[in-house]
């Protein structure tokens, strides 16, 4: 189907409404755990917003604006600011993940059934935060370890598998609320009909 210049618009749209929520979900509403070696982990509900946007614009705008929100975060934090790397990549890849199981398998804006759509947006949500749950933490290891040298390397991946486990499964269960509330009225606007990815 070729993208209408109104539905890039909302696209886009989303995509800077994602970036600037996930940047306010991610550093103001996080709990901090410091951990050995001046490194730290937070619970936070940033992961939410990049789920939140591939469920409204599609698995590349809306992991876009979650990836951009969240690196962001990781720069303006001088704890963080050696993994915006990571966090881009991670981030943009639960709005890809979440993003193709709700458009491209689900055709989730197609769905006319309320259950339908919950069971695709949930089944979305799952699988982009179970990847993030798995890779975040493995990444996250290889990346202090081999990358930056960072020497608790391995104390650091078990709380991050805690944090992770913990945040996926809040932001979960908050992306698939948020979704089905906002849904309604989006698509009575018209904006759901031509997102494909």
């Amino acid at each position: 189907m070729r993208e209408t210049r109104d539905n890039r618009v909302y696209k886009i749209a989303v995509t800077g409404l994602m970036a600037a929520l996930s940047y306010v979900a991610f550093t103001f509403l996080q709990i901090k755990v410091p951990l050995p070696g001046g490194d730290a982990t937070s619970f936070h509900l940033g992961n939410t917003i990049c789920v939140l946007g591939a469920l409204l614009a599609g698995s590349f705008y809306g992991g876009l604006g979650g990836a951009i929100g969240m690196t962001i975060g990781d720069l303006m934090d001088p704890v963080y600011i050696v993994y915006a790397p990571k966090t881009f990549i991670l981030k943009f890849c639960i709005g890809i993940i979440a993003g193709a199981v709700a458009h491209r398998f689900g055709r989730i804006n197609e769905q006319t059934e309320h259950k339908a759509v919950f069971r695709w947006a949930v089944l979305s949500a799952v699988c982009g935060l179970g990847f993030n749950a798995v890779f975040d933490p493995l990444f996250g290891y290889v990346y202090k370890l081999f990358i930056i040298g960072k020497p608790a390397a391995e104390v650091v991946l078990k709380w991050n598998f805690l944090t992770t486990g913990t945040n996926a499964v809040l932001s979960a269960v908050v992306s698939v609320v948020l979704y089905m509330a906002i849904r309604p009225v989006l698509k009575k606007q018209g904006l759901l009909s031509e997102i494909t990815m």
